[in-house]
């Protein structure tokens, strides 16, 4: 299975991800003194945002081939310029489009060199080989051609479609289009046969576990066999492919009143929620909540940051929906504060799926706050995409966060911005920089330093018209 594939969310049940076997950590880097010792009050930290936004962009521009594709992952022990890894998937794709259009529109690099970079990377996907409009979750990244083998182990990879994984490569697209109009037609003739009509399966009332008007997680294209489940968790990520389809007209509005707030009260799960059942736009919904040292909010599926919010990165949630999900995205950041800082003691915060600071990868999470039951332990590994990603909700915190994992461990290196997590029970840093947790820090820094910049292609047509009313709408018992 393809790692991204750690977010499953099944009908009644969760799935995992394969760990990456990695090399052990070595000695990191010293962080920059300079950075670390930066103001993290608002309106003195914006240099040292533009810092961290500039250095993460060249850990994206280490990570993308000739060939024009954005890898996984590459070593930063190792001398010299960083090698990236053989393999890309859909969303690391994606982050390398969003991250570059975002460069070009902070002045990072120039706007020729973006539009050139931007139209070598589009040319890059026009030749990747598809299945019903989409993409396999790996690539060979110096070649583009479909990994049927891992290429750090020989492995067999089946080729998987996974609806999610497609949906962060369609939103890097549509950046890419919008920042560079030049590459509107053909941005749009790529786009023309990714339905995804594809993955849905239609509400049937009298059997809503065979046909729950969900997504699937993907189909395996040898055998054109569905995944088992379906994305049945509204606050997690998998909802970007729902508002994709909502916008584009290919999944009808009402899927997204048939995401589960909670699973329902009758069904095992993290807590007993709270909230009631209503009706909206002619379908019934249990509008429940969790509750998490006194505050009321929507947990995600394991309790991760980056399931939260990730999609408002680029979809205004919480302006279109203030006192729905701007309300419980705000609580959801608390939780992660206190849990790190209160409950575990341990001086840090921000947990989300990340590589295991001594080898591996797995999810990081805070278990009370997401339905699966043994939910994301966060196990003293903290991430800096997790506390990038809280910027809009508690600023000054997570950047004196930041500095303190950077000043505490050297999980800072100059030139490549922030490794990729922190074991800080041991002091132990990540060697990897992750294109995934880079493209997320790239958006969040953008995000904060030019508000909106990654958002134009998903606040008019379709979002506006289709996704904007919806979550109008929306009510959390919150």
């Amino acid at each position: 299975m393809a790692r991204l594939d750690r977010r499953t969310l099944l009908t009644v049940a969760g799935g995992g991800a394969a760990a990456l076997a990695l090399p052990a950590v070595t000695a990191p880097t010293a962080a920059a003194a300079d950075i670390a010792g930066a103001r993290g009050a608002r309106g003195s930290d914006t240099g040292l945002l533009h810092t961290w936004f500039r250095d993460t962009y060249r850990s994206i521009e280490a990570l993308t081939t000739d060939f024009g594709l954005t890898a996984d992952k590459a070593d930063l022990s190792r001398p010299g310029r960083p090698v990236p890894s053989r393999n890309t998937s859909p969303t690391n794709i994606g982050c390398g489009l969003w991250s570059t259009a975002a460069a070009g529109g902070l002045g990072v690099i120039d706007r020729p060199t973006m539009h050139r970079r931007l139209d070598h990377m589009v040319t890059a996907v026009e030749k990747l080989e598809r299945f019903h409009g989409f993409w396999v979750n790996w690539y060979d990244s110096y070649d583009g051609s479909v990994l049927t083998t891992w290429p750090e182990t020989g492995a067999p990879v089946r080729p998987f479609l996974s609806s999610v994984d497609n949906a962060w490569l369609v939103a890097g697209l549509r950046i890419a289009a919008d920042a560079s109009p030049r590459l509107g037609n053909r941005v749009r003739r790529i786009l023309a046969t990714a339905d995804w009509s594809y993955y849905y399966t239609p509400y049937d009332p009298a059997d809503p576990v065979k046909g729950p008007g969900q997504l699937r997680g993907g189909f395996w294209t040898d055998t054109g066999e569905p995944t088992g489940h379906h994305y049945g968790a509204l606050n997690t990520e998998p909802r970007m492919a729902s508002y994709l389809g909502i916008a584009d007209g290919s999944l009808p509005g009402d899927h997204y009143w048939h995401l589960l707030r909670t699973m329902l009260p009758e069904h095992g799960q993290e807590q007993a929620p709270g909230g009631s059942y209503t009706t909206v736009d002619g379908v019934r919904v249990f509008n429940g909540h969790y509750t998490h040292r006194g505050r009321k909010l929507v947990p995600s599926w394991g309790g991760s940051m980056f399931e939260a919010l990730m999609v408002p990165l680029f979809v205004p949630e919480p302006e279109w929906a203030r006192r729905s999900w701007g309300l419980t995205h705000q609580r959801y950041v608390r939780s992660h504060i206190e849990h790190g800082m209160v409950e575990e003691k341990y001086g840090y915060w921000g947990f989300s799926p990340s590589n295991v600071p001594e080898g591996g990868y797995r999810e990081y999470g805070v278990d009370a706050i997401g339905m699966q039951v043994e939910g994301y332990q966060s196990s003293g590994v903290v991430t800096p995409h997790a506390a990038m990603l809280a910027l809009p909700y508690a600023r000054s915190e997570a950047v004196a966060n930041l500095r303190a994992l950077a000043r505490d461990f050297g999980a800072y290196h100059d030139g490549y911005g922030f490794r990729d997590s922190v074991n800080v029970r041991t002091g132990r840093v990540s060697d990897f920089v992750l294109a995934l947790d880079q493209g997320m820090i790239a958006a969040a820094l953008a995000q904060e330093l030019r508000p909106g910049l990654l958002q134009r292609p998903f606040r008019t047509g379709g979002f506006a018209a289709r996704v904007k009313p919806l979550l109008a709408k929306e009510r959390f018992s919150i």
